[in-house]
């Protein structure tokens, strides 16, 4: 991920799609905004999206995917950065993927994140391939989007043991 020039923070803020692609402000900052954004991404999914049907929630996810697609481009098009850093709209889909059916409380809320921030890190293939050959907002969202199913993967693996 690279900055942004200095100044195009508040042009960014100053757009919806901006706003969006900042996770409304998390991806600012000044220390990891990965992890920032996919901390504040728990904040909608607790107070929204845990108590929603399948078809709802899958549904959720489809359109914030695509909204993202088009934020990310945006940002990326104004910043004139391929993967800014500021854009973290694609750990919120991510951190959203991964708690996808998740087990009530907030262990396993946790324990979500946690697993997404490590596949997010970590990048298994196909997450590798999609951050290196994939570019513009797709390619932003998709690796974020591989990242969330290893850890919806690795999270229902230990529901369904505990």
């Amino acid at each position: 991920m690279s900055r942004a020039p200095e100044g195009i923070n508040r042009r960014v803020m100053k757009h919806p799609l901006g706003w969006i692609a900042a996770g409304f402000g998390s991806g600012f900052s000044p220390r990891a905004p990965g992890t920032a954004g996919s901390i504040a991404a728990l904040l909608p999914w607790w107070f929204l999206m845990q108590e929603l049907s399948p078809l709802v929630y899958l549904s959720v996810l489809a359109l914030g995917f695509a909204l993202g697609c088009w934020a990310a481009q945006w940002v990326i098009r104004e910043t004139r950065v391929e993967d800014p850093g500021l854009v973290v709209w694609d750990e919120f889909i991510g951190v959203w993927v991964a708690l996808f059916a998740a087990p009530a409380g907030w262990p396993w809320m946790l324990a979500g994140l946690v697993l997404f921030r490590i596949f997010d890190i970590a990048k298994p293939w196909p997450v590798s391939w999609a951050d290196r050959k994939l570019h513009g907002g797709f390619g932003t969202m998709l690796d974020d989007a591989l990242a969330g199913l290893y850890a919806l993967g690795s999270l229902q693996l230990v529901a369904y043991f505990f």
